[in-house]
């Protein structure tokens, strides 16, 4: 079997989302360069950059434009440099060991994009003029009943893969573009060469998209799990909304994530909305059946909200202090069979505890493989027994190296934000 395809590697790897703009004080590929032998040590597998490509400048949001109003479909966004820079950057990047992705934006361009002069019959139009996109005035609608404009869409993605030889696609808001574009567009741009596809929607809310797609977002959970916080909902309604994503099983995978670009930007870092449970959630995040997405600065930890349309660096340090919790745990992913995510081989029991309105306990099995992960996800300190029939014999816990045997020693003692792995 071929373990460069995604079909091998996609079970085991975890993406790190790239925001070239505000990585680095320069913003530019060959400065992010110099941080991809630090982001390889910390197990990141596969390496998403948020748009690479050159920003609309009508209607522009900000002084330099959000980076998801393309001009032009097939070339660089200068602000980050030249197209040898960004092949450099991929020829590097698989150098180490990384697969590269590239976000996608299918559904709408800038005001002046090349086509919009060049063919404007690709557009949706209101009134005589471009259809503005819903909610957002920086951004015009591409008409997806225009054969030839799915043809040009297709031949830009194909220009990606044969100038630079990336791995695969983020497509930004991809329920928003009809599915049969989808189910036409990834056939056709593999001929070159497999690919990994991650999809901006939710599997619930388009499960068509599912068919097509290796992996989606689970935003449903991403809102449920922080309405949980905020509001002290019981936990029974994070496990409900977990069981309706295991019902959609493993032809497809979920991503899981506590921020990402958007999120971070207009509703507040990962530590606003999850407050003492952030962690936890990260664990949940890198744990669960799926695949974990982390965005760039999550190892410091950064406690900014990232400005969209303006240079807004994130402020490292010399000490990126969550480093070493990531490390640990994209490496227990990538290695232990029990955390392959989308693979029937795997199976993922929810635990019986004294306390399962405070603690969310689950073990995960692969025959002999065993992933066991106890998260407190309440606001208080909690003594509490694991006493399940799915638990028995000696573990050792991932973050400092303890064994316990789970037939005698079933106590816990929790504090406000504690979490645990073991690894059987």
């Amino acid at each position: 079997m071929n373990m460069d395809v995604p079909q091998e590697w996609k079970h085991t790897t975890n993406i790190y989302e790239v925001n070239v703009r505000q990585y680095t004080k320069e913003g530019t590929f060959r400065a992010f360069e110099k941080e991809m032998p630090r982001l390889k040590n910390m197990g990141v597998k596969t390496l998403w950059f948020m748009p690479i490509t050159p920003i609309a400048q009508k209607n522009k949001k900000g002084s330099l434009g959000s980076p998801y109003a393309a001009a032009d479909f097939t070339s660089i966004n200068p602000e980050f440099g030249t197209m040898d820079d960004f092949k450099h950057l991929v020829n590097e990047a698989h150098r180490l060991g990384f697969k590269v992705i590239i976000d996608w934006v299918a559904n709408h361009t800038g005001w002046d994009h090349v086509w919009t002069k060049t063919d404007p019959e690709f557009y949706l139009k209101e009134n005589g003029d471009f259809k503005m996109a819903s909610g957002m005035d920086d951004i015009i609608e591409l008409d997806y009943e225009n054969q030839e404009m799915r043809k040009a869409m297709i031949d830009a993605m194909k220009f990606w893969i044969e100038e630079t030889n990336i791995d695969g696609f983020r497509c930004d808001l991809a329920s928003w573009v009809t599915v049969d574009f989808w189910e036409e567009a990834r056939p056709e741009v593999e001929k070159i060469k497999p690919l990994f596809w991650i999809g901006e929607f939710d599997e619930l809310e388009s499960p068509e998209h599912g068919k097509v797609f290796d992996a989606s977002y689970s935003w449903k959970w991403m809102h449920k799990s922080a309405e949980f916080y905020k509001d002290n909902q019981p936990i029974q309604e994070l496990v409900d909304l977990l069981r309706k994503y295991s019902q959609i099983g493993d032809s497809s995978m979920r991503a899981w994530f506590t921020t990402n670009h958007d999120e971070n930007s207009w509703n507040g870092t990962e530590y606003e909305k999850y407050g003492d449970i952030t962690k936890a959630m990260a664990v949940f995040s890198a744990t669960w059946n799926g695949i974990p997405l982390l965005y760039s600065g999550q190892e410091l930890p950064n406690h900014k909200r990232l400005e969209f349309f303006e240079k807004d660096p994130i402020e490292w340090t010399n000490d990126c202090k969550m480093a070493d919790f990531y490390k640990t745990l994209l490496n227990l992913k990538s290695s232990n069979p029990a955390l392959r995510g989308g693979d029937s081989n795997v199976v993922t029991y929810l635990l019986n505890t004294s306390a399962n309105d405070k603690i969310f306990a689950y073990i995960r099995k692969n025959k002999w493989n065993e992933v066991l992960v106890v998260l407190n996800f309440s606001k208080e300190n909690v003594e509490f027994t694991i006493d399940d029939e799915n638990v028995s014999g000696i573990f050792k816990n991932i973050f400092d190296g303890t064994k316990r045997d789970f037939n005698t020693g079933k106590n816990f003692s929790f504090k406000v934000s504690d979490y645990a792995v073991f690894e059987k």
